[in-house]
């Protein structure tokens, strides 16, 4: 049986234009070529050009043609293990193959199934076309994906200087828009590409309360520059700075111990049991990459103040902090807030404020 050379090809924003002499000569050369139909779409216009000719097929008729329409991982597995008669087969992926693309998954997917050789080719990707358009360097910028994803944006163009953003899926871009509004960064310079190499491309600056909401629909690249970022190293807030009421609060000096000896990592995932004011959760928040603070509280006072402390930490940067009203014992056995625990928001970190006496059960419910 003869050997397969399969390619991973990243085409860049999609037009034949941006696309790199090495993948332009794979998509000349290849017996089969795969990928979503925005590429196939290129790589037909860019085969007619060069004069070579292959035969189109869908998907109910594979066999008659080396043109797939396909962009779903185990069905371009299955079709080239069903497909020996194809000696070099590439496959299209938008994009850098480097850069939030599918072309990981992919070769670990074939590299299980087959024996052949497999090699991956660089694309344009959509950071370094944008930077390029609008005369921005982007390696010191900080770099989130919020297609299909629920991310805390704000507090990463908060602290950073340059932030680029890929924006994609349902109300997406408007959400991005208002929520920056709302945070107060309407002064940012903004940088949003759209189509971005096609004939349709649109590519707007300008501070971001100058654009409308309509300017980030659809699949949409954004670099943001932000000339008063916040620098602090650590993040730090005086009891002053929280609303306390009638509420016990987490002193300063016990807070900042408390997170020191939590050692949080990247992406961490806390616990604020017995939460009061927010001043654990908000210090927590506050730590560089942590990935969301559920603080629970079942005094309805310390609720409402806990609502306006999370509130102000946000439109200072902090990360994401959810609010949970009820006794923590309870909460913490519910079969149906466990489960939603479990599966995506397991606990990394956990700090005990307050447990009612029932520590011990507190406990146990969290191992």
């Amino acid at each position: 049986m003869k050997s397969q050379q399969i390619i991973l090809a990243g085409i860049g924003m999609g037009s034949g234009d941006v696309i790199t002499e090495e993948v332009r000569q794979l998509i000349e050369e290849a017996d089969c070529l795969i990928g979503a139909e925005r590429m196939i779409t290129s790589a037909q216009k860019i085969r007619s050009m060069s004069g070579s000719s292959m035969r189109q097929c869908e998907r109910n008729n594979r066999n008659e043609g080396v043109f797939i329409k396909e962009y779903r991982t185990e069905e371009i597995v299955s079709y080239i293990k069903e497909h020996k008669e194809h000696s070099k087969i590439g496959i299209l992926l938008s994009g850098d193959t480097g850069f939030y693309s599918g072309a990981k998954k992919l070769k670990e997917r074939l590299t299980e199934v087959c024996s052949d050789q497999i090699e991956i080719y660089s694309g344009i990707s959509s950071l370094s076309y944008l930077a390029s358009k609008v005369g921005v360097s982007w390696e010191d910028a900080k770099i989130l994906s919020l297609h299909g994803k629920d991310m805390n944006f704000v507090q990463t163009i908060h602290r950073h200087s340059k932030t680029f953003l890929l924006l994609g899926g349902k109300d997406t871009g408007r959400h991005f828009y208002e929520t920056l509004l709302e945070y107060g960064l309407g002064d940012v310079q903004v940088h949003v590409g759209c189509q971005m190499s096609y004939e349709e491309e649109k590519i707007l600056s300008g501070k971001l309360y100058e654009m409308k909401a309509e300017d980030f629909e659809g699949l949409c690249a954004v670099l943001v520059e932000n000339p008063f970022y916040c620098k602090a190293a650590g993040m730090h807030l005086k009891d002053e700075e929280f609303l306390r009421g009638k509420v016990p609060m987490t002193k300063s000096e016990v807070r900042s111990v408390s997170i020191a000896e939590l050692e949080l990592t990247e992406d961490a995932i806390v616990y604020d049991i017995g939460a009061g004011t927010g001043s654990v959760s908000v210090e927590a928040a506050l730590s560089w990459k942590v990935k969301s603070v559920w603080a629970i509280e079942k005094n309805r006072e310390a609720v409402e103040l806990l609502r306006q402390n999370i509130a102000r930490a946000e439109r200072a940067g902090s990360g994401t902090i959810h609010l949970l009203e009820g006794e923590a014992l309870a909460l913490l056995t519910d079969p149906e807030i466990r489960e939603q625990f479990r599966t995506g928001h397991r606990l990394t970190h956990a700090f005990l404020g307050g447990t009612s006496g029932n520590m011990k059960q507190i406990l146990e419910a969290l191992l």
